[in-house]
């Protein structure tokens, strides 16, 4: 392996493990600036060192335990460590290399899952929810500012003052960084699914780069669903989060071309659809309605995906279901991405003048620069057989993408409307 593939090897590493190693070094320090720093330099001294003595068997487990030796080594030096050492009631002279995997073993709770635990904390009440979801996102998805404010439809200034202040804000509360429970938990538990889903939104259809999907991303916020799940069996929105996770992402392996273009929903190739997930996101579906959440959002958001995963090729979808359940959940939740949706299922329903006529009651204003908009008012435009029309909104939708491979499928669908558009020509 050369040392150009090296590095591009320690980078994926990291961008993979990133997020557990500040999960871990966080409740160790209760210090999220300094938990990341400590895992930047662990990236550091990988790039350094594993070029010359190799990748390791166990590369997260390396960076990880570099990352604890140097939060060690700060807490020997610091006031931080006398704090620790009340804590566990040892003495300073016990603190040698096998203290690492003490001070680990001490600071476990009865879930042991760190990262879990720091998307509590992220989520704790004494942040605002905007503050809740921006901080989980950098910390668990390890996302930029920028993708953060594009998914909020926000400024980057604004998002990174908010990431700034939330860090301020559970350093100065002297959080835990642990897993809560009883009452708080519950309480905690809807800003946890929120950010989850956001995660998983992320990894489904990226808001920038080069990539359109970062199954990654997906994985993780799934692995998160899973956990709730075990940690709240009695709750029915959890379970109706994770079967919508889980039926999209077995969407994924169809969802792009070759090229690495977007697959429209209607012409992927079902085949590909990932079938264990489907069982697994139909069983968990089945486990919300069974506690009585039919009704919750994220349940009806799973029936939505359901209606797709049951039906074996396009021409068999209850468009008609699908509209209806739209119908409840803009009474459940209602906001401009919904009634986007909500647009859309009746064009399918009920034909597109449906479709532009529910369009056409969202407010641009509501969904600033926001491509999916005019992209499914151009896709709704072509059914109707109003090409030219629909050239334009195409058009528009790629200049607000700000992912590389949306951009060109949107211009590709605008290049098809100009064909349609022209007609044929002289010759038949």
């Amino acid at each position: 392996m050369t040392a150009a593939e090296t590095h591009r090897a320690i980078e994926a590493i990291f961008r993979i493990e990133r997020a557990r190693i500040i999960a871990v070094l966080a409740r160790m320090t209760r210090d999220v600036d300094l938990a990341e720093e400590l895992a930047q330099d662990a990236f550091v001294t990988a790039l350094a060192e594993w070029p010359r003595a190799g990748i390791p068997a166990n590369p997260g487990a390396w960076m990880t335990a570099t990352a604890k030796r140097r939060a060690i080594d700060r807490l020997r030096r610091g006031r931080m460590l006398a704090r620790k050492h009340a804590e566990l009631g040892r003495d300073l002279s016990e603190w040698d290399e096998t203290g690492i995997e003490a001070l680990e073993t001490a600071l476990d709770d009865d879930v042991g899952d760190e990262l879990l635990g720091l998307v509590f904390t992220a989520c704790h009440p004494v942040l605002s929810p905007d503050a809740r979801s921006a901080l989980t996102l950098r910390l668990i998805g390890g996302l930029t500012t920028q993708e953060i404010a594009r998914a909020y439809l926000a400024s980057e200034a604004a998002i990174a003052q908010r990431i700034v202040r939330a860090k301020r804000a559970l350093g100065e509360a002297g959080l835990t960084f642990e897993v809560p429970r009883g009452r708080e938990r519950q309480e905690r538990l809807a800003s946890v699914l929120e950010v989850v889903y956001l995660i998983f939104n992320e990894g489904y259809a990226a808001t920038s780069g080069t990539d359109l999907t970062r199954p990654t991303l997906c994985a993780e916020a799934q692995r998160l669903g899973r956990i709730l799940a075990g940690l709240a069996p009695d709750e029915p929105e959890v379970f109706g989060l994770l079967a919508l996770m889980e039926i999209q992402a077995s969407r994924l392996p169809a969802r792009l071309s070759p090229d690495g273009l977007p697959v429209p929903l209607t012409r992927q190739n079902r085949a590909r659809w990932d079938r264990l997930l489907i069982r697994r996101g139909l069983a968990a579906l089945e486990r919300a309605e069974a506690l009585g959440g039919a009704g919750g959002p994220y349940a009806l958001q799973a029936a939505l995906a359901a209606c797709h995963a049951r039906a074996n090729r396009p021409e068999d979808t209850d468009w008609r279901r699908i509209a209806a359940l739209y119908d409840e959940l803009r009474a459940v939740t209602p906001s401009p991405v919904v009634d986007l949706n909500r647009a859309i299922a009746h064009s399918m329903a009920f034909g597109p003048e449906a479709g532009l006529t529910l369009l056409d009651l969202i407010d641009p204003a509501a969904l600033p620069r926001y491509a999916p908009l005019p992209a499914a008012r151009g896709d709704v435009l072509l059914r109707a057989g109003r090409a030219a029309e629909a050239r334009v909104q195409f058009e528009l939708a790629a200049s607000l993408s700000g992912n590389e491979r949306e951009k060109a499928f949107l211009l590709e669908r605008a290049a098809l409307c100009r064909t349609r558009a022209a007609g044929p020509t002289d010759d038949g």
